[in-house]
């Protein structure tokens, strides 16, 4: 549909539209609606290698280049006041002169390309945690941002719809959307493996099959560094480790013995208390009975005389 210059609805500036797009979320919340913004703070839009890695990838195809630089003002003053990742697609609401709905769809990695992935990968990633922060080698993460066979989706597997009366074949609105998910990928990176319909455990599971014979286990530093990824990944505190738990399992097995150990001893002691006092009342009782006897014995002499 086209538009005369007439019709296009006046200039917002970049004050007032943030002041907008607030008030948007706000009212949006009021009805009960679960809303997620995103907010860019200073002028990077994503400071992660997954979310730097999304911008560049979108960056590195001419299709694009001349429409994604007014989404990068747009993301950045705010105007995405909601954005929603799922499998296959995004959905997000942009505010400018109104209100607008954005949906873009990706397609999934083909299954052959993924495998191809996974196979080039194997050995170069320790654990998920490791790939969810981007700690790998430059060649692993080459091979991940490969244009064209990589994770990250071409153009050609993008496909977006506004409801804004742009008649471009990507407007501002799309390409703030689409710079908003690498500034979410900041933040859940494993949102990436769910939109592109893959889990991010295949790149970890040939670990085994393709390390060195030599090598039999990740080294002592490498298992704390996991144990404190893992607690800054997921807000955990981890109270022990694996060893130190078996540890104190052989620790409570001990403990266990010697107080079993002890209450027998306790319980013989008790026992010989009970009986020795009754063996001791007996001999008196026996002495007793004796001493009757000799008197009467005597009772016969001491008449005759």
């Amino acid at each position: 549909m086209s538009f005369q210059y007439s019709e296009w609805p006046a200039y917002v500036p970049v004050a007032a539209r943030r002041k907008q797009a607030a008030l948007q979320v706000e009212k949006l919340r009021k009805k009960g609606q679960a809303v997620a913004p995103v907010r860019i703070e200073g002028r990077a839009i994503a400071t992660t290698f997954w979310g730097k890695a999304w911008c560049d990838n979108l960056e590195g195809y001419q299709d694009y280049e001349n429409r994604l630089p007014r989404g990068r003002s747009y993301v950045r003053n705010g105007s995405v006041i909601d954005l929603q990742i799922a499998s296959l697609e995004v959905k997000a609401m942009v505010s400018g002169s109104s209100i607008y709905k954005i949906k873009v769809s990706i397609a999934a990695v083909p299954k052959a390309r993924w495998q191809s992935l996974c196979q080039d990968c194997a050995g170069g990633i320790d654990s998920l945690v490791e790939l969810l922060q981007g700690r790998f080698s430059k060649g692993v993460m080459e091979r991940i941002c490969r244009q064209d066979t990589g994770l990250f989706p071409k153009p050609s597997e993008i496909k977006f719809s506004c409801s804004c009366p742009d008649s471009a074949s990507m407007c501002k609105h799309v390409a703030a959307v689409l710079y908003g998910v690498g500034s979410r990928l900041d933040e859940k990176p494993e949102l990436l493996f769910q939109l592109r319909a893959v889990d991010g455990k295949d790149l970890t599971a040939n670990l085994n099959t393709t390390l060195p014979l030599t090598k039999t286990g990740p080294a002592a530093g490498k298992v704390l560094d996991a144990a404190e990824d893992i607690s800054a990944l997921f807000g955990l505190e981890m109270v022990a480790t694996d060893a130190a738990a078996e540890a104190g399992s052989d620790a409570l097995i001990v403990s266990r013995t010697a107080a079993t150990v002890e209450r027998k001893s306790a319980a013989a002691k008790t026992e010989a208390m009970k009986t020795g006092p009754k063996r001791k009342q007996a001999q008196p009782r026996a002495k007793a009975a004796v001493k009757p006897k000799a008197r009467s014995a005597a009772r016969p002499t001491t008449s005759k005389s």
